[in-house]
């Protein structure tokens, strides 16, 4: 049964077992309304266990580690062309060995499913590159 928002956008699904890799982004809208906290803790089960969610509960976050700066680029813009596909882009900060990816939906100024789905989607890329 999927709870509908103030707009059909941007919905949540009570389905927290639903695997979030084989859905894609809705555009949000103003008027929608963020993630409540115990909606966006069960949606991070889901996720791998480094991800957080921010004191201010507004965003989600997670570093991933490269042993070199080739490895760090490579991964960086997959998460762009997967940014670029859902059409739901994160904050990336990149240096020699790392990355920070950050989501969170700026038009509702929380989180949504959006944030949840484009972060599975990210996990993905590390499970599949071994």
């Amino acid at each position: 049964m999927r709870r509908s928002l103030s707009t059909e956008r941007c919905y949540y699904n009570d389905g927290m077992t639903e695997d979030l890799t084989a859905r894609k982004c809705k555009p949000c809208e103003g008027g929608a309304e963020p993630l409540s906290t115990e909606q966006a803790e069960a949606l991070l089960k889901a996720l791998h266990q480094d991800w957080k969610i921010s004191a201010d509960g507004l965003e989600i976050s997670r570093r991933f580690e490269f042993p070199a700066y080739s490895r760090t680029l490579g991964f960086a813009n997959a998460a762009a062309w997967i940014a670029i596909s859902e059409g739901h882009h994160p904050v990336l900060t990149v240096s020699y060995g790392s990355c920070d990816v950050s989501y969170t939906t700026h038009a509702v100024n929380g989180l949504t499913d959006n944030d949840f789905i484009c972060a599975a989607k990210t996990d993905r890329l590390i499970s599949e590159s071994g």
